[in-house]
């Protein structure tokens, strides 16, 4: 067991030999103090379950020290009782409990009286430490919690931007656009801007596989995201693998004009690459391209960019490939 720390202010040296007969417990050691001052300097050494001012009658200087251990913060929540004769006067002590006893103890001592009150401190700072050790512990909890949680929280982020980027091209998926589209398709229709669409569509890119392998198709298609990525040109346009060779990008606050310059910087970025292709006319890779450019009223549908782009990329595979097309509503 835990050895308990007293401490018996107290001039007269024959008073703290009679204490420890008394208290007949081998686990609580009585620490000597004959000032306030000296009482302080204990403290810095000990940590005390109790202090005992003993003393033939409370006056001025026994307040006087008891109000110093009061003052300090590493005492003063250390319970004072005061240990003075039968006879002290109610003055007395009303004055030690207005300097902070919290009891007091008459001589002559009686063992039983004083084992069962310095036991209830003794309990009650056993308690304090339980407490304290067991507050200690459910800190230690909720930080491992909180980390935990933080943990989690990066985690989920990390896996709901994962669930939106397409493994292959590092673009955003399928699942990602579909959403997005709809997003702003609704922002455009509360501030009446228009909205543009691309559909890109890799050129013979069937036979391109067929020839140069899978290998070196996904290559390919690694290098085309990067180019068309490229070809954007602000942070809010949206670029995403629509699927197979098929990719489409959103332009917000895009008019016709903006749409088909960002889809001419995407056929030349391509071009750029100079990616090999028997069966391209041009012996390269190339890329045909549909845009639409819708200003949303109630009467459309986000559904309805995608079927203009379309068709404006059937077009565009019409016309030869490695070109665009554009295709608008009547009142676009």
């Amino acid at each position: 067991m835990e050895k308990t720390y007293i401490l018996v202010v107290d001039d007269r040296k024959g008073e703290l030999f009679n204490l420890e007969t008394l208290l007949d417990n081998p686990h609580v050691q009585l620490v000597r103090a004959e000032s306030g001052d000296e009482a302080l300097a204990k403290i810095l050494d000990y940590e005390f379950t109790l202090i005992l001012f003993n003393t033939q009658t409370p006056g001025e200087d026994c307040c006087e020290a008891a109000e110093l251990v009061r003052s300090s913060n590493r005492s003063k929540s250390i319970p004072i009782i005061f240990v003075t004769e039968a006879g002290m006067v109610h003055e007395g002590i009303f004055r030690g409990y207005d300097t902070g006893a919290v009891d007091y103890l008459f001589k002559p001592l009686k063992p039983h009286i004083l084992r069962s009150k310095i036991g209830i401190f003794l309990e009650l700072h056993k308690q304090r430490q339980e407490l304290a050790a067991k507050t200690r512990e459910l800190d230690g909890k909720i930080l491992e919690l909180e980390v935990l949680q933080k943990e989690l929280e990066e985690k989920n982020v990390t896996l709901e931007a994962l669930s939106s980027l397409d493994g292959l091209t590092g673009l955003f998926n399928r699942r990602y656009f579909d959403d997005n589209l709809l997003k702003e398709w609704k922002q455009s229709l509360r501030t009446n801007v228009p909205l543009s669409l691309l559909i890109v569509d890799i050129d013979h890119f069937q036979n391109y596989n067929d020839r140069y392998g899978h290998l070196e198709g996904d290559d390919c298609l690694r290098k085309l995201a990067q180019a068309l990525y490229e070809a954007l040109l602000r942070p809010t346009d949206i670029i995403a693998r629509y699927g197979g060779e098929e990719f489409t990008a959103i332009l917000p606050d895009t008019d016709r004009q903006g749409a088909e310059m960002v889809a001419q910087r995407m056929i030349e970025n391509v071009a750029g690459l100079e990616i090999p292709n028997e069966d391209s006319l041009s012996g390269r890779l190339t890329v045909s391209i549909g845009t639409t450019t819708m200003v949303p009223s109630g009467e459309m549908t986000a559904t309805m960019l995608l079927d203009y782009a379309n068709t404006a990329l059937r077009k565009a595979k019409n016309a030869g490939r490695n070109t665009l097309r554009a295709k608008f509503p009547p009142e676009t």
